[in-house]
């Protein structure tokens, strides 16, 4: 078992550099190793707080480079749609909730390609929308992030102020769905604060290593691995859910 938890926290660890010039993608990397030690509901709160400090602490990084007019753009309806997310994720059982992320996972990355191919770019009409879905999947999942970045990237093309801007967005998801998920699980998650602790001082020594590598790495180059990263995290949600069927 210390072995695993020492896996997990290395796992944290490059986790939270990896998203800090990539924007997103904790949640999508770690959540599936913390499966390894717990369910999948007692898992997407565990994460949660330590996405929420690992955005916490980028937010304090970058703050400077924070473009407040997109977070008055998004902010709301990623507060609404975390919410009901949030809401949902305790009513869901396990393994429908794996295989609506799985799924959900392997589309996303396709659909981004598209938009590559095609050229299309989503209107800014759409960005409530894409605020909603955002905090609609991470209140669910966790998996907020890759959503937000197809439509943030194209506002933002500063790397800086994108990475900025969407820790701060992030946080406004973590605050709003961790509350939630401490009324309805606070025995589970309690059990688990020790592994959380050493999770979340992982994930913030990440962040610093990370701002390096946000000055000195091509953002493109880290999406693109997050996004493999996304799509073996759907295949690994879809296989456990049909096997746990």
């Amino acid at each position: 078992m210390e072995l695993v938890i020492v896996f997990v926290a290395i796992s944290a660890f490059i986790a939270a550099a990896l998203t800090v010039p990539a924007g997103f993608g904790l949640s999508t990397m770690l959540t599936p190793i913390v499966l390894l030690l717990m369910e999948p509901h007692e898992a997407i709160a565990v994460v949660a707080i330590v996405h929420g400090a690992h955005n916490g602490a980028k937010y304090y990084s970058l703050k400077e480079h924070v473009d407040f007019t997109a977070i008055k753009r998004y902010g709301i309806w990623l507060v609404i749609g975390a919410i009901i997310g949030a809401l949902l994720q305790n009513m869901v059982p396990q393994e429908p909730l794996l295989l609506v992320i799985g799924c959900f996972l392997i589309i996303l990355p396709i659909l981004t390609l598209s938009e590559n191919w095609t050229g299309y770019k989503i209107p800014e009409a759409n960005d409530r929308l894409g605020g909603f879905g955002s905090g609609f999947m991470g209140g669910l999942s966790g998996h907020q992030g890759a959503l937000r970045a197809m439509f943030l990237t194209r506002r933002l093309p500063d790397k800086m102020a994108f990475a900025a801007t969407a820790s701060v967005l992030a946080l406004c998801v973590d605050l709003t769905r961790i509350p939630i998920y401490l009324i309805f699980r606070p025995d589970e998650i309690w059990e688990y604060a020790e592994l959380t602790l050493i999770l979340v001082i992982a994930a913030l020594i990440g962040v610093r290593v990370g701002k390096r590598w946000l000055k000195k790495l091509k953002s493109k180059t880290i999406h693109n691995w997050v996004m493999v990263g996304i799509v073996a995290s759907g295949i690994f949600y879809i296989y456990e859910s049909i096997t746990q069927f």
